[in-house]
């Protein structure tokens, strides 16, 4: 009785262990919502532009004034006082005080009335440079988003092999026995039931690749997706059933704005700018509206309280006139470069996007081809096959039938992965690949 619990427990755990593995189908847009908002990658370009805002809020800290609040206690010894106010008078030296402390409290205050328009220009190349950090985390965020289009096209393809050899491998297997009946009888020679074998052991070999290659691009895509490290991913076919509208492009140019990475640059650009005028600023003198308070007393000397002063501050570096000429040239240099790299980066795209909108054609003709090969290929199989079993074909003739009609069918399923792959690699060119599925980048 004992041993029954024990085998019925193994069985249920069996089972248990059995459906965890089945598949859960993930379509392309959830995988996709899952990257933009829980990788690693994603948390990171968020974090990044989180330290930006910070940076921009601490550089508008500087048009605020500065107040400081100090205090000292000192404690003398044997101090020598010499008070001129004794040495002035006329009726004579006393002994001195005796001082052992001393007490210090200061506050002052600072506010700065104009420094070159530095603290302006500071503001908003922090402003610019946080700009520019969120189109990077938008631009960060499309390409994550292309790799797992990738993954997801290439999983589709390693399981669709399996599928697809599993089946040819179920025929591989009647083959051979089928043939092994044969040669027994004396029907055939023992060399066409080696061939069949040899065939039988490659479709094996295939099938271990493919699985293989599913179990890895399942590990890789869960990981980005942050999903449970035994969950398998199913792909429903049915989103590869339909073709993909053309991206309608109004001209050359229209997608140009539309790519984040452009537009980052364009935001470090008007950081440049302003960093040019800070780098100029150091030409005028700076001034600054000053306070404070100062409370005193030297023991048994002085005691000084409510000694408030304020005025205006001002300071001018003449070296700057001199030194300063090197710091604008390196300012406008940089925005030199950035400008340079606006335009480079404005002819790859150009060019990217043309390319994806011929790879994308080309997908389509080709996806006509290897349908129209599945037929051609299924059609010259039964010929085959025929001839064969009226003796007027070979082995070889058959088995090379079966294996094109293998490929086509694996080329097919390939180039339906390929259509769906180069559609959204034509809007991820054109910045449109999370738009298009009303994700927020």
């Amino acid at each position: 009785m004992k041993i029954n619990k024990i085998l019925l427990l193994a069985f249920i755990l069996s089972l248990k262990s059995v459906f965890a593995q089945q598949p859960t189908n993930l379509n392309l847009k959830d995988a996709l919502d899952l990257v933009v908002n829980k990788s690693t990658e994603a948390i990171l370009t968020n974090t990044k532009v989180q330290t930006k805002d910070i940076e921009q809020q601490i550089s508008k800290n500087a048009q605020y004034p500065d107040m400081k609040l100090s205090g000292q206690y000192l404690r003398l010894t044997n101090a020598n006082s010499n008070l001129k106010l004794n040495s002035n008078n006329s009726n004579g030296g006393g002994t001195a005080p005796k001082i052992n402390e001393l007490m210090l409290g200061q506050a002052s205050f600072s506010l700065p009335l104009f420094a070159g328009f530095k603290i302006k220009n500071s503001i908003l190349v922090s402003e610019n440079l946080y700009q520019a950090e969120v189109a990077n985390a938008a631009h960060s965020k499309e390409e994550i988003a292309l790799r797992v289009v990738e993954y997801y096209a290439s999983l589709y393809k390693a399981q669709k092999s399996v599928g697809l050899i599993k089946e040819n491998l179920k025929s591989a297997n009647q083959r051979v026995l089928d043939f092994t009946n044969l040669e027994k009888n004396g029907i055939i020679a023992r060399n066409d039931l080696l061939k069949a074998q040899l065939q039988q052991s490659k479709v094996q070999l295939s099938l271990d690749e493919a699985t293989k290659n599913v179990a890895v691009l399942n590990y890789n895509l869960v990981a980005m997706l942050k999903l449970p490290e035994n969950f398998v991913i199913g792909i429903d076919e049915h989103q590869f059933d339909t073709d993909q509208p053309p991206v309608a492009l109004k001209s050359n140019d229209d997608y140009l704005h539309l790519r984040t990475d452009l537009e980052a640059l364009r935001f470090i650009k008007k950081a440049n700018e302003a960093g040019i005028k800070i780098a100029k600023s150091n030409y005028f003198p700076s001034l600054a509206l000053t306070g404070g308070y100062l409370a005193l007393s030297l023991e048994n000397v002085v005691t000084v309280t409510n000694a408030v002063n304020f005025g205006v501050g001002f300071s001018y570096n003449l070296s700057s006139l001199f030194k300063n000429q090197k710091e604008v040239k390196l300012a406008k240099n940089k925005a030199l470069e950035t400008q340079k790299a606006q335009e480079i980066l404005t002819e790859n795209i150009k060019m990217k996007v043309h390319e994806t909108t011929e790879n994308f054609s080309l997908a389509q003709k080709q996806n006509a081809v290897y349908q129209e090969a599945i037929t051609q290929s299924t059609e010259n199989y039964r010929i085959v096959k025929d001839k064969y079993d009226n003796g007027l074909s070979t082995t070889n003739d058959l088995l090379e039938a079966d294996v094109e009609q293998l490929n086509a069918k694996i080329n097919y399923a390939y180039s339906r992965a390929n259509i769906m792959l180069k559609y959204y690699e034509m809007l991820a060119a054109s910045g449109k690949l999370l738009n298009s599925f009303n994700l927020t980048k």
